[in-house]
């Protein structure tokens, strides 16, 4: 899954970046102008910053239900299929699992929020623009700032993806989950 949301995340860069180079002038499509070419890229945007999102809250909720079964000690049987005695070393692998997979969640949820709003409020400026509400300078303004945080974003979202990928290949190991679980 991380590796298709890496691919979709590079689609939308790419859409990014023809959007954009068609607003500046770079790339002139015969059918299609920067607004053609916005409404759909910033649809895909949504979707796709949705999913990586949700992605990283199901990888943080898998590891805290691991969690919790290892310290309720009456759900071993969901993870193993007979438990140890010593269950300290499992429990201290667990706690970094879920300080990482927290970590992951904290480090590109908010980024995903700002491209989100911005994105929002950048396109919304653009039909404020083209309707003469707003200034040209406002609109792209705010359409800068969004891809600046799409940039970062998209570059947390890129490096979490693969920590998070390795977090569940680990615990998938440690605790005998199919790999097609999650």
């Amino acid at each position: 899954m991380a590796y298709l949301l890496r691919f979709l995340l590079l689609v939308m860069v790419g859409a990014l970046i023809l959007t954009t180079s068609a607003a500046l002038g770079w790339v002139h499509l015969e059918q299609y102008g920067h607004i053609q070419l916005a409404i759909p890229s910033f649809i895909y945007v949504i979707f796709i910053q949705a999913f990586v999102m949700f992605y990283f809250i199901g990888v943080a909720r898998l590891v805290e239900n691991v969690w919790n079964a290892l310290h309720s000690e009456a759900n071993l049987h969901e993870l193993f299929d007979e438990a140890p005695a010593d269950l300290e070393p499992y429990k201290k692998k667990v706690a970094r699992y879920v300080h990482e997979s927290q970590l992951s969640k904290r480090q590109t949820i908010p980024w995903t929020m700002l491209m989100l709003v911005l994105g929002t409020i950048a396109f919304l400026m653009g039909g404020a623009h083209d309707t003469g509400l707003v200034s040209k300078t406002t609109h792209s303004g705010i359409a800068y700032g969004f891809l600046a945080a799409t940039v970062i974003g998209f570059v947390r979202q890129w490096y979490y993806l693969g920590k998070s990928y390795v977090l569940l290949r680990e615990i998938k190991a440690l605790f005998g989950i199919s790999r097609d679980a999650m």
